[in-house]
């Protein structure tokens, strides 16, 4: 049984890592591929991702049991990658989590084989996808556009261009996924 791997997906608020991983859901089990559910203080009908939604209270109950591989804060909300991809790692399985840029150093400490993964889009694309969201004021896209410029790409990252077509974005990334298998000595680590 070959080794799993941990990929590591973080950009920008608005460069679609969500519609990415979704296409990614819909398309990569042919590929050995899983992508991770985040378990997420936030409604389940608040739009965005498929999330497993939890209480603050069942949170930090899951979280002092020990049931998150990963936990972080952003934006008000408590989010976790729960344990199960240590198994699936465990079974060769490549395994994609929705992360943090802030959290990525936790991620490389817990993970120091995983391969990170930046979805990133032009600062009009990203403009353009806030804005039609309707949640933030022109002032607000203006400083999560400030805040995306001020983070360096990893060292080692895929970078996958998500400005046009859905489709190719999710075949670069599950492209790139199979090729850096094919690769895995040279695979870069944290």
């Amino acid at each position: 049984m070959s080794e799993g791997r941990l990929y590591y997906v973080m950009g920008p608020s608005g460069a679609g890592k969500d519609s990415v991983l979704g296409w990614v859901r819909a398309h990569g089990v042919s590929h050995d591929v899983l992508c991770a559910h985040r378990y997420i203080t936030r409604p389940a009908d608040a739009g965005g991702e498929n999330h497993v939604a939890l209480s603050e209270a069942e949170f930090a109950s899951r979280a002092g049991r020990g049931l998150f591989a990963l936990t972080w804060q952003a934006h008000g909300l408590h989010y976790g990658i729960g344990r199960e991809i240590e198994h699936w790692l465990e079974r060769g399985i490549r395994v994609l989590v929705n992360g943090s840029r802030d959290a990525y150093p936790q991620a490389c400490a817990r993970f120091p084989a995983l391969q990170p993964v930046l979805i990133t889009a032009s600062n009009e694309t990203i403009a353009r996808r806030l804005a039609s969201r309707g949640r933030e004021t022109s002032e607000d896209i203006a400083a999560r556009l400030a805040r995306g410029d001020a983070y360096p790409v990893p060292v080692g990252a895929m970078v996958i261009r998500n400005d046009g077509d859905l489709a190719e974005a999710g075949t670069s990334l599950l492209g790139a996924i199979t090729q850096l298998r094919r690769d895995a000595s040279t695979a870069p680590q944290c």
